[in-house]
């Protein structure tokens, strides 16, 4: 399947029939949706992203049109897809992640941007200021680098064997050196050894799982990344293939048979984004909206995973799950229950 059969293909997944309670006015409203790839497990946050315009009322095909555009995990891309959305001349720009905001913003300085997942809006130059963002450009951030200490500590809590944890990265993501800093202190007050692991590119998965093998990690650790989320599958088959139990950022990892995850509730976060793009077209400014710090987290624990890793999860921390994928009463051998 190719990149422009998957991006119709989610697009129409999405593409659920809308209420269409209110009457057509003669003003449609063009947004721009840019993101770094466009994989199958980011269709629920996209579908919240819709859900939120539509509660706020509207409609597509009525008063509402979307432009798609994706880089394919192809970060140099991305200047070149924000610049199509700049020449359609759409009213806002929605800008799913730090990169895709980045782009967007050399793009124009003219066009509203709101992005919905920026680990570090100030560090990475997008806004001036949290409360007066200043610019064309505002959002709601991910607090990633806040969040690797408590990450790293419900790792060893669930796992208080491990001891040498390869931590996976993306050393382009412009606030990975502020996760990595983090990873590495938190590391030390919990008595581990870190393995750092760079991936750029999709040719360098292989090069980076070699290594964790060869390093005889006891543990993986993946930080917040636009492009290791479009890669997950293939992530977390390495986990489970070499029996390492590992802590990812976002929910969907766990969904896909990671063992645990803990992050902002990014589907929330893409929901709040549409009332940041109903303000702009109502009349705000982007420079007058403050960026807006995630209001909910989630702890997920995969227990057919554990129970396939030989792992027992200590009953504290199952305690503090906002949600445990258990195996079925039923399961065949398959599932790994």
């Amino acid at each position: 399947m190719d990149r422009r059969t998957l991006l119709v293909g989610c697009v129409a997944l999405l593409a659920t029939p809308l209420a269409a309670e209110a009457q057509s006015p003669a003003r449609v409203f063009r947004i721009g949706v840019l993101l770094p790839a466009l994989a199958p497990a980011s269709a629920p946050r996209l579908d919240a992203f819709r859900k939120g315009l539509r509660d706020l009322g509207y409609v597509e095909g009525q008063n509402l049109a979307i432009e798609w555009r994706d880089a394919g995990s192809r970060s140099e891309r991305l200047p070149q897809v924000a610049a199509e959305l700049v020449e359609l001349q759409v009213d806002v720009i929605f800008a799913t992640s730090t990169p895709a905001a980045l782009a967007a913003q050399q793009a124009t300085r003219r066009i509203p941007i709101v992005f919905a997942t920026a680990g570090d809006p100030v560090g990475s130059g997008l806004v001036a200021g949290i409360a007066a963002p200043g610019g064309n450009v505002t959002g709601l951030s991910l607090l990633a680098p806040e969040i690797v200490a408590k990450q790293l500590q419900l790792l060893k809590e669930a796992v208080p064997k491990a001891s040498r944890v390869a931590v996976l990265s993306n050393p382009a993501l412009p606030h990975t050196s502020l996760m990595v800093k983090e990873t590495e202190a938190a590391a030390r007050s919990l008595g581990m050894w870190v393995q750092l692991l760079g991936v750029r590119g999709a040719d360098a998965f292989d090069s980076a799982f070699s290594a964790v093998t060869k390093g005889r990690a006891s543990a993986l650790f993946v930080l917040f990344d636009p492009f290791l989320f479009a890669h997950l599958t293939r992530i977390v088959e390495f986990a489970k293939e070499n029996r390492l139990p590992a802590m990812y950022p976002h929910r969907e990892y766990a969904e896909a048979g990671g063992l645990m995850a803990y992050g902002a509730d990014l589907r929330d976060n893409y929901r709040r984004a549409a009332t940041y793009v109903h303000k702009i077209l109502t009349g705000a400014k982007p420079a007058d909206l403050p960026v807006e710090q995630p209001t909910k987290f989630e702890l997920l624990i995969n227990l057919r995973t554990a129970k396939a890793l030989g792992l027992t999860i200590p009953p504290l921390v199952l305690a503090r799950a906002d949600e445990i994928i258990a195996c079925p009463d039923k399961a065949d051998a398959s599932s790994g229950c």
